[in-house]
C-alpha cells in the first residue's frame, strides 16, 4: 500500500478519481469494460465529483457496484446510500450498468443477487474510505478477513453509528439502523487497485492506528497494507497523526 498525504479534501479528490479514471481507461482498452465499487460517506463527496468530471471515459462500458448501505431504510430516506450514489454518481455519467443493495429488500436475497453479480466479474477500482473506527464498508471491528462470502449482513457497533449521527446522517443514535449490508473485506481485496480516501482530523486515529500496524481484524483498515496496489490517500489533517517514518516514506502532493 502507498500512502499519499494532499493539502485538503478536495485535492485528496483530485487525486482519487484522477488514478481511478488511469484504471477504468486502461482496463476498457484492455479488456472492452470495466467494473468498479464505488462507496458512499462524507469521505467520496469530493472523489465523485471529481470522477464523473474525468475525461475520455467510456461510462457505458462501466459496469458499477455498491459498497454497503443500511437494512431497513430505502432510497428516499437522507442517509440512503443507494440515494447518495444515484444523486451524486449513477445520474450523472451513462453507465452500463449499476448493482444497487437496495436497504429495503430482503437483505439475505439481496446479498445473493449482489453476490452472484459481482463474482462473475474482475473489479478493476475500488473507490473507498475508512471509519472511525477504521472499519472498512461497514466491517466493524473486529472485522472477519476469512470470509469468502462477497457481501455480508453484520452488526453496526456503536462507534459507527456514532459516526453516523457526528456526520449528519441520522438525527440520533436511536434513529441509526443497527444492521448493514456490506461487502466482504475478501471481496474488498480482490480489486485490483484501492483508492482508500480519507479526509478529516475525525479519521486522523483510525489512519495512525492503520499505517502502525500490526495486521488485526480490530482494526480493519489495516489489512489494506496487505494490499499490492492500493492507495491510502488523505488530507493533512487525517495525516496529523501518523509517525514521523510514515509520513517521510508518503508520496506528498501539492
Amino acid at each position: 500500500m502507498k500512502t499519499v498525504v494532499t493539502p485538503d479534501a478536495g485535492q485528496m479528490g483530485v487525486y482519487s478519481a484522477t488514478g481511478a479514471a488511469e484504471v477504468i481507461r486502461e482496463a476498457i482498452r484492455q479488456r472492452g469494460r470495466a467494473s468498479i465499487v464505488v462507496a458512499t460517506g462524507a469521505s467520496q463527496f469530493e472523489v465523485l465529483a471529481n470522477l464523473i468530471k474525468q475525461p475520455d471515459i467510456d461510462w457505458s462500458r462501466v459496469h458499477g457496484f455498491h459498497l454497503d448501505e443500511y437494512v431497513g431504510i430505502d432510497s428516499s430516506h437522507p442517509a440512503s446510500f443507494c440515494g447518495y450514489l444515484k444523486q451524486r454518481f449513477v445520474d450523472h455519467v451513462p453507465l452500463a450498468s449499476f448493482q444497487y443493495l437496495p436497504g429495503d429488500q430482503d437483505p439475505q436475497q439481496v446479498i445473493q443477487q449482489a453476490g452472484d453479480a459481482i463474482s462473475k466479474v474482475e473489479i478493476d477500482v475500488a473507490l473507498i474510505g475508512i471509519g472511525e473506527n477504521a472499519h472498512l464498508a461497514f466491517n466493524d471491528p473486529p472485522a472477519d478477513f476469512e470470509t469468502e462470502a462477497p457481501y455480508l449482513v453484520v452488526d453496526l457497533d456503536h462507534a459507527c453509528r456514532m459516526q453516523q449521527v457526528g456526520e449528519g446522517w441520522f438525527d440520533g443514535l436511536e434513529s441509526v439502523p443497527t444492521q448493514a449490508i456490506s461487502m466482504s473485506i475478501k471481496q474488498i481485496l480482490k480489486s485490483k487497485a484501492i483508492f482508500c480516501s480519507v479526509p478529516d482530523q475525525r479519521k486522523a486515529d483510525a489512519v495512525a492506528k492503520t499505517l502502525a500496524g500490526p495486521i488485526d481484524p480490530a482494526v480493519p483498515s489495516t489489512i489494506l497494507t496487505t494490499h499490492p496496489n492500493a492507495y491510502l490517500v488523505i488530507d493533512q489533517a487525517a495525516a496529523s497523526r501518523i509517525d514521523q517514518a510514515s509520513l517521510a516514506e508518503a508520496e506528498h502532493v501539492s
